[in-house]
């Protein structure tokens, strides 16, 4: 991306050349080359007025539109209000100065607004410009993205951006997902495997049929919530809205007052009156709340973009200040503190044998199978007895299943059914939560294979930098059992869980934890707005109606449901829930941003306020308490963009 648009380039242009005829114009007002007569007085006027209109055109154009749409109080109608003042006085190179230095801190507006918004726009330049859909000849022909159907075959050329959601039908390579993700490493991917819209094919060509339309895919979805996370303002943002709203008409009623007021009380109206119109032009051009209205705006949208370049979409800034506040975190188990998919976490072997013949004899008794535990039994299994030696099998729904294996015969199952086939079990307990699969050859115990949804890479990190960060307490809703809960819970240091939910009762202990939240903030209008938030952390569609209950709900974006996405708050695009701490901090980044810069802006106005309504600041004075703060709160905000 170029340093500066055209727009700015044209704008830097204006202010060099205003900077250069008004440095001229005032050591030419110095050596006094303009005569102290009227026609001296009138040249010198149209002179200064040729660097006042090249550089602040735009602002008395706007203050025209203003008035002529009877939208009168903004910033455009303040500054041409001071500087024509100013000219009317006779102050003619601070009138000049004064539109020179705004628009110098409305050129570094523009210029942080466009940085702040590098990171949403990389976001957003993911989506394909085309898709080339192969026809049953064989022919490749290139489409509009619009145009995709489901069931449509893609091929997707090296270094082509995946244009929807599909499943790899030919090929397998790296496909680059940092634009989604904020991973910077490629991700393999193979024939079978899901890849979604947005990521950038590597070096190998693939073949994907679509699962979804251009308008239902993964990258749209997530450029529809950008274009209206700028809608959804936090409390900060509408407040200076709201004080914005009233505080410019006041002091323009304060600046007609003090012009028109103490030479009238003085006696000495017409002697007074030039005097008095300078200091309320002074106090107009202090009063400009543009630091407020722009820097902590930009502050907000800074913090949106830097979470975004870590792979998690904020829906608004009024989600990255609920973020700020996070007292309690609530999660789901599956899928979001786990895997989501078993795995063989031990193989216990009973005297006499080892753990490869216990694997390899429950492999083989599973092997026709296709429920995830078998799938998992036979993904651990390294070396299987052949399908050809597998016969009689005869698979009993939800408790086990028997097969003969050459001339052994298997029993694979859980402890009910072993007693029903009359096979003794020892009394043992095993260290690993999770599924029991027992298993017999010929009649009799000879191991236990332990099938367990594990809990994923740095979810217990995360949870505790979540502590860390002042998160009071992480909770774990789950509808697995007592003893899984209770050893997931344990592995992960939550000490807070509740077990064999289903989906409706998430909601109630959601909605009861919410209440408790409310009960300790107290009574009275303000109860709520001091209270500590709560998040849930979900990603399956029946995830959804605690997503919408919570105060800010987060979303799985990569696994997650279409449901739960839409319902979230916050979607974390790759899965990994250790971004969530990361987006914390940026949060309460955002928020002392803000707070910093309110306090500032306030502080050095209202002091310069009095200067100047005393006479005590200039305009020169009156250029930096507008001006200078305004830069000095932008710069503030773009802290922001550091990653």
């Amino acid at each position: 991306m170029e340093r500066f648009t055209k727009k700015q380039k044209k704008e830097l242009r204006n202010i060099g050349i205003s900077l250069v005829l008004f440095v001229i114009l005032m050591i030419a007002e110095h050596m006094g080359l303009f005569p102290d007569t009227v026609g001296g007085t009138v040249i010198e006027l149209l002179l200064y007025l040729v660097p006042y209109f090249i550089v602040g055109h735009d602002v008395v154009r706007k203050c025209l539109i203003g008035i002529k749409n009877r939208q009168l109080f903004d910033e455009s109608f303040l500054m041409t209000l001071a500087t024509i003042g100013a000219f009317g006085c006779r102050e003619f190179g601070e009138a000049v100065a004064v539109m020179l230095f705004y628009q110098v801190g409305e050129f570094f507006q523009g210029y942080a607004v466009g940085k702040s918004r590098g990171s949403i726009a990389d976001l957003m330049s993911m989506a394909p410009d085309f898709a080339n859909r192969e026809a049953e000849d064989g022919s490749v022909e290139v489409i509009d993205p619009d145009d995709i159907e489901v069931g449509d075959i893609l091929v997707i050329k090296p270094g082509e951006k995946v244009p929807t959601d599909g499943i790899i039908i030919e090929g397998s390579g790296f496909v680059n997902t940092s634009a989604l993700t904020g991973e910077s490493l490629p991700r393999l991917v193979s024939e079978g495997e899901q890849v979604i819209s947005g990521c950038i094919n590597g070096e190998t060509l693939l073949r994907i049929r679509a699962e979804k339309e251009f308008d239902d895919c993964t990258v749209s979805q997530i450029l529809e919530l950008v274009e209206e996370a700028s809608s959804r303002k936090s409390v900060t943002e509408n407040f200076i809205t709201r004080f914005a709203h009233y505080y410019t008409p006041a002091v323009v009623i304060a600046a007609v007052i003090l012009a028109f007021l103490p030479p009238l009380i003085s006696g000495h109206f017409a002697a007074e009156f030039g005097k008095w119109v300078l200091r309320a032009c002074t106090f107009l051009v202090i009063s400009c709340p543009c630091a407020l209205v722009i820097s902590v705006p930009l502050a907000f949208f800074g913090g949106i973009g830097a979470a975004s370049s870590k792979g998690v979409l904020v829906k608004g800034s009024n989600y990255l200040e609920l973020l700020a506040n996070l007292d309690t975190v609530v999660s789901d188990k599956t899928g979001t503190l786990t895997e989501g998919k078993f795995r063989v976490a031990m193989v216990e072997a009973a005297e006499g044998h080892d753990t490869d013949e216990v694997i390899r004899y429950a492999a083989a008794a599973e092997a026709g199978s296709t429920h995830p535990i078998a799938a998992a039994i036979l993904e651990a299994c390294e070396k299987p007895i052949a399908q050809s030696k597998i016969k009689d099998v005869r698979n009993v729904a939800g408790k086990g299943i028997t097969a003969k294996a050459g001339r052994d015969t298997i029993t694979v199952g859980n402890r009910g059914f072993f007693d029903e086939e009359g096979i003794d079990l020892p009394e043992m307990a095993a260290e690993v939560s999770g599924t029991n699969c027992y298993v017999a050859k010929n009649g009799k115990y000879i191991g236990t294979v332990i099938v367990a949804d594990i809990p994923k890479k740095g979810a217990k990190e995360a949870i505790s930098e979540m502590l860390k960060a002042g998160v009071r307490s992480v909770i774990m809703l789950t509808g697995d059992s007592e003893k899984v809960a209770s050893a997931v819970a344990a592995e992960l240091g939550i000490t807070d869980y509740h077990a064999e939910l289903l989906p409706q009762d998430k909601v109630s202990v959601v909605e009861n934890l919410l209440d408790g939240l409310r009960s300790k903030a107290g009574a009275g209008e303000n109860a709520d707005k001091k209270r500590g938030r709560l998040a849930f952390i979900g990603d399956g569609i029946n995830d959804a109606p605690v997503l919408s209950v919570a105060d800010v709900g987060i979303a799985m974006g990569s696994l997650g449901s279409d449901a739960a996405i839409e319902a979230a708050d916050v979607v974390i695009m790759d899965d990994d829930i250790g971004r969530i701490p990361a987006v914390m901090k940026i949060a309460r980044k955002t928020l002392g941003i803000s707070k910093q810069n309110i306090a500032f802006a306030l502080f050095v106005k209202f002091a310069c306020l009095l200067l100047g309504a005393i006479g005590i600041a200039n305009m020169w004075v009156a250029v930096f308490a507008d001006v200078g703060v305004a830069v000095i709160c932008i710069l503030n905000s773009m802290r922001m963009l550091k990653k």
